[in-house]
C-alpha cells in the first residue's frame, strides 16, 4: 500500500473515533438550556410566550445570538430599561455556558412542542 494511503487510513482510524467520542460526550445544549429555563418560565411562561404576565416579552424563537448578547448585557450591568433590575438579578449568576444553553433552548422554542 502506498505511504499516502496508509497515512490516510491511520488518520481516519484516529480522527473519526476521537470525533465520535467528543460528539457522544458533548452535552445537549438545548436540554441543558431547558433545565435552566425553569426560572425564566416564572415570567416568560413555560413556552416562552409570556402568558403569565402579558407585559413581559415573548422570547420563544428569539435568535440565539440576540439572547446571548442580551443576557450578558443584563448580567454585566450594561443593559438598562423597564425590567433591567429584574433581569440583572436573574442573569447575574449565569455562566457563559448557561447563557449559551439558554439561548439554544429559547431559539428552539418555536419548534419544540
Amino acid at each position: 500500500m502506498p505511504a499516502v494511503g496508509r497515512g490516510f487510513i491511520v488518520c481516519i482510524a484516529v480522527v473519526v473515533p476521537a470525533l465520535l467520542v467528543r460528539a457522544l460526550a458533548a452535552p445537549d445544549s438545548v436540554a441543558q438550556g431547558r433545565d435552566k429555563f425553569v426560572q425564566c418560565a416564572a415570567c416568560h411562561g413555560s413556552d416562552g410566550r409570556s402568558t403569565v404576565i402579558p407585559q413581559y416579552p415573548k422570547i420563544a424563537g428569539q435568535s440565539g445570538p440576540y439572547v446571548i448578547n442580551a443576557l450578558k448585557a443584563y448580567r454585566d450591568g450594561r443593559r438598562q430599561g423597564t425590567y433591567a433590575a429584574i433581569m440583572t438579578a436573574v442573569a447575574k449568576p449565569l455562566s457563559d455556558d448557561d447563557i449559551a444553553n439558554l439561548a439554544a433552548y429559547i431559539e428552539s422554542l418555536d419548534t419544540v412542542q
